[in-house]
């Protein structure tokens, strides 16, 4: 690249020259404002890991501003969520997905975005079922009794993705958390299929085998993991699930 004028390189050459200019300097900390954004989606992963390496290799600080929560998951130690320039949640990769402090980081987080479906919390013999019109889905007994101030209200039920099965392939799943979805749009990607279905006027996705031979205009039986599920408060959107989901297994299916 040395015999080259700046206007001869490509995109990623640019980048890499920017960095080396900052490495030479030695400094105690880097800031990356949006580097990847004016590159395609194939440079950006190859530059992502280029930067992780980078960081390895020079145990410094790195402050590096994005919009896109891939880029942050995927190169992170610590992640500092804003919004409007209030922080709403800080911390690793793990927790920011997993246990999500409030309704917007937990859609801001996570490709698919995490599912949120309108419902009612209600006590019905002796448990706590999330309800939307024929949908019911039990609560897992672990979690009720930090939901107890909820029941009878609205409030926001939400899920992953991938805590969303295809039926067809669970294993004896419970009638109790099985909901019927009008798949809209399916979308198979390989090691995956994302199937957009509607719950009762909500737009779901879930992740789901990629042997699933949902089609466009099925009424499917999707399978909800509960023992993921998230409930924000209809007034404050915290996450009143948060700190639940640590030791969390698919044990549902």
């Amino acid at each position: 690249m040395l015999d080259r004028k700046p206007k001869q390189l490509s995109g990623g050459q640019r980048q890499r020259v920017a960095v080396g200019r900052a490495i030479v300097r030695k400094p105690k900390v880097f800031l990356f404002d949006e580097p990847l954004s004016n590159l395609d989606a194939k440079l950006r992963v190859q530059m992502r890991a280029e930067l992780k390496r980078l960081h390895q290799n020079l145990q410094a600080t790195i402050i590096y501003v994005t919009h896109d929560q891939v880029e942050a998951m995927t190169m992170a130690d610590k992640i500092v969520i804003m919004k409007d320039g209030i922080i709403q949640q800080i911390g690793d990769p793990y927790s920011v997905y997993f246990e999500p402090k409030n309704k917007f980081v937990a859609g801001f987080i996570g490709t698919p975005a995490m599912n949120f479906i309108s419902a009612k919390l209600v006590s019905e013999g002796g448990k706590v079922w999330v309800v939307k019109e024929d949908m019911k889905l039990l609560v897992p007994e672990d979690k009720v009794e930090r939901l107890e101030h909820l029941v009878g209200k609205e409030t926001t039920f939400g899920i992953r993705p991938e805590d969303i099965y295809d039926k067809m392939y669970s294993v004896a799943p419970k009638e109790e958390f099985i909901v019927k979805g009008d798949v809209e749009v399916v979308e198979p990607l390989g090691s995956e299929t994302l199937i957009h279905a509607n719950i009762h006027g909500d737009d779901i996705v879930a992740k789901v085998d990629p042997k699933s031979r949902a089609s466009s205009g099925d009424k499917m039986d999707l399978v909800f993991d509960m023992s993921m599920m998230h409930l924000f408060d209809p007034e404050t959107e915290e996450n009143v699930l948060a700190g639940t989901h640590k030791d969390a297994a698919p044990e549902n299916l």
